[in-house]
C-alpha cells in the first residue's frame, strides 16, 4: 500500500469550495522516473526553481569534479548517486513546490493505487464535512482567535514548588 499526501489548490477569488477535481495526490517513497530522467520529471510537473537548482549543483559539482582530476569513474558514480538522490526526494521536492504555490497539505492517505486512495480521502472528506455542525456565521465570529494559556511551570512537576 502507498501513502499520498493530498494538496488543495489556492481558492480564486470568485470560489467559495476548493475545486476537489484539481487536488493533488503526492505518493511518497522512491519516483523511479525521478531518478531515470529527473530534468523531464521537473519539467513534467513544472518544478522551476528545482530544476534550476539542480543544474546549477550539476555544473557546479562537474567542473569542480574536472578541475581536481577526479577520474571518470567517479565523476560517473557522482551523477548517479545525484540522480539516486533525486529519485528519493522527488515526493518531498513536488510538495515543496506546491507549499510555494500556495497549495495547502490537507491529509494523508493510503491506498493499493492513486485511484483507491482518492476515493478513500474523498469518501472520509465527505463524511467529516456533513458530520460537522453549522457554526455560527462569519460575522459573528471574533476576529483573533483564543491562544491556549501557558502552563504556570514547565518541566515535570505540576506546581511550583512542588518536589519528589
Amino acid at each position: 500500500m502507498s501513502i499520498y499526501t493530498v494538496h488543495e489548490p489556492p481558492l480564486a477569488a470568485a470560489d467559495v469550495l476548493p475545486a476537489t477535481e484539481k487536488f493533488a495526490f503526492v505518493r511518497d517513497g522512491f519516483s523511479v522516473w525521478a531518478f531515470l530522467a529527473a530534468v523531464l520529471w521537473m519539467l513534467w510537473h513544472r518544478m522551476w526553481l528545482v530544476l534550476l537548482i539542480y543544474i546549477a549543483a550539476a555544473i557546479v559539482a562537474d567542473v569542480a569534479m574536472q578541475y581536481a582530476g577526479v577520474p571518470v569513474a567517479i565523476v560517473a558514480a557522482a551523477g548517479l548517486l545525484g540522480s539516486v538522490l533525486i529519485g528519493i526526494e522527488a515526493s518531498t521536492l513536488r510538495r515543496f513546490t506546491l507549499a510555494r504555490r500556495g497549495w495547502k497539505n490537507v491529509g494523508i492517505v493510503s491506498g493499493h493505487d492513486r485511484e483507491d486512495a482518492e476515493q478513500r480521502f474523498f469518501d472520509a472528506w465527505t463524511r467529516s464535512a456533513a458530520a460537522k455542525p453549522a457554526g455560527p456565521p462569519a460575522k459573528a465570529r471574533s476576529a483573533a482567535p483564543r491562544l491556549p494559556q501557558p502552563p504556570d511551570v514547565i518541566g515535570l512537576f505540576p506546581k511550583p514548588a512542588a518536589g519528589p
